[in-house]
């Protein structure tokens, strides 16, 4: 069983206030704790060292999370993986969001979310039922008859092919025949941007900023407190020992 000391964790945030912050919170809890500032970073840190928990933001530049998650399930299945986004109500796990559990910005304290990760590193993983992840796949735009596609690549012959989709993207698991070879290929067509929440984020932001500050102030308070009651019982003393004379 893995233990706080040992537990090397990946955060990875694109802003920077919030990510220092994080990994300041999970660092005084004893945590070994490494940041990325959006999905190619994190895939870079990955090169040089694997962690046993990665938790990632989802709406993020470059790279978004959920094709980072994607990409880390097939490559890191071993890796623990806890996602975040204040654009979702729930505290569930969202669909099409591949993680083994789920931090709800805006909806849970940064209390909760130590909570999640303590107890994700206690139990483990979800059950995957021994599936591959799903690919994580941008819309092309439109082809010469003005249908959207998009462009796919078989996990198992690695070849390309294009194909018109009719639905808007939500996030759901789909699944289409390779055109080369018998496999079938599992997907998710890219749905970040209708899930993107500005206000949400920003709430959050200010929320989470407020109460690590009131933490904080608290902490310094009652530490400040304790050192100088030892000097007020020698004042104490001191002074019964005037009277006395």
């Amino acid at each position: 069983m893995r233990t706080k000391s040992k537990t090397r964790i990946l955060v990875v945030e694109d802003d920077t206030t919030v990510r220092l912050t994080i990994s300041k919170l999970l660092g005084d809890e004893g945590y070994d704790v490494s940041t990325a500032n959006d999905g190619f970073d994190a895939l870079l840190h990955l090169q040089q060292a694997i962690p046993e928990l990665i938790l990632s933001d989802l709406n993020m530049p470059q790279m978004s999370g959920f094709e980072l998650l994607s990409v880390v399930r097939r490559r890191f299945p071993e890796v623990l993986v806890v996602a975040s986004s204040g654009a979702y109500d729930s505290i569930a796990v969202p669909t099409g969001v591949i993680a083994d559990a789920f931090y709800a910005k805006g909806q849970e304290s940064a209390a909760e979310l130590l909570e999640i990760l303590a107890h994700l590193i206690r139990t483990g993983p979800t059950r995957r039922k021994g599936e591959s992840a799903p690919v994580w796949i941008p819309r092309n735009g439109k082809d010469h008859d003005g249908k959207p596609f998009v462009v796919l690549t078989c996990t198992q012959c690695l070849r390309s092919f294009p194909f018109t989709v009719e639905h808007e993207a939500s996030g759901e698991v789909l699944k289409t025949p390779c055109i080369y070879c018998p496999h079938e290929v599992t997907y998710i067509i890219d749905f970040s941007r209708s899930v993107n929440s500005p206000e949400k984020r920003a709430a959050w932001k200010a929320a989470f900023l407020k109460s690590q500050k009131e933490s904080s102030e608290a902490t310094l308070s009652r530490v400040t407190a304790e050192m100088a009651e030892p000097r007020m019982t020698k004042s104490a003393r001191l002074q019964n020992i005037l009277n006395r004379t």
